[in-house]
């Protein structure tokens, strides 16, 4: 992650690239598909691997190049196989350094890796409580088996990314939209590209509608964590009333 913001890496994800580079990378998709997809997958395992914030601008670009469904695959797998990577790195000798990173924030996850850790990983990949690089590490730091993190990654964050590569299949309109207001507001006197960028507000993806369905879903993958505590205090009860 400090490499990524040392060499300023990140600064080309962002929708104002995307936006200038669309022709481009379209013609590079339209020529070389299946080359231009391994690219695409593999830039998004580094993007994750590396903790470089951009993620959901290049989810964005997935769903703009390759349609909602195509782009959606893609990319579940791809951040699937980068958390992977971070989720090992964790596990190795780098893990003390990452753990510093991790901080405090960690621990307040042991209890719900503890009750039921693959529905409590279900809600996290679901539900944004925390920031998906912590979500990444947490689980390696305490102990959560590989599969237990694979499984729930991979189906955890298919409906969030489904959602924005549906959002980012329907972006050329909202681009050439920019595009001419840039174009407009470069035609006043004195105007610089720095007066006039891009505007595109991630909470225009991010709508209460949105929210409450991952949610809604987050709450049901928590289910079971409540019906083992159910159970467990119904064990403890008619043990207590055995014993009496």
């Amino acid at each position: 992650m400090a490499l990524g913001f040392q060499q300023g890496w990140y600064r080309w994800l962002s929708f104002e690239t995307l936006a200038a580079q669309r022709q481009a990378l379209g013609a590079f998709v339209d020529s070389h598909f299946v080359a231009s997809l391994a690219v695409y997958v593999g830039l998004y395992v580094v993007v994750v691997a590396l903790s470089i914030p951009g993620a959901t601008i290049m989810t964005l670009a997935g769903g703009l190049l390759y349609g909602w469904i195509l782009g959606g695959a893609a990319t579940v797998v791809a951040a699937t196989a980068g958390s992977v990577v971070i989720f090992l790195i964790a596990r190795s000798s780098l893990g003390a350094g990452l753990a510093k990173k991790a901080g405090g924030v960690a621990e307040r996850m042991a209890e719900g890796f503890r009750q039921n850790a693959l529905s409590y990983m279900l809600f996290l990949r679901l539900v944004p409580v925390f920031p998906f690089w912590l979500v990444n590490l947490a689980p390696a730091l305490l102990g959560v088996p590989l599969a237990t993190y694979v499984i729930g990654t991979f189906f955890g964050i298919i409906p969030g990314t489904l959602a924005f590569t549906f959002v980012g299949a329907g972006l050329d309109s909202v681009i050439d939209a920019q595009t001419a207001a840039r174009a407009a507001c470069l035609e006043r006197a004195g105007a610089t590209p720095a007066d006039c960028p891009f505007s595109f507000e991630l909470s225009s993806i991010v709508t209460p509608e949105l929210l409450a369905a991952l949610v809604l879903l987050g709450a049901v993958a928590l289910i079971p964590v409540f019906l083992k505590k159910r159970v467990g205090a119904g064990r403890l009860a008619n043990d207590g009333k055995d014993k009496a």
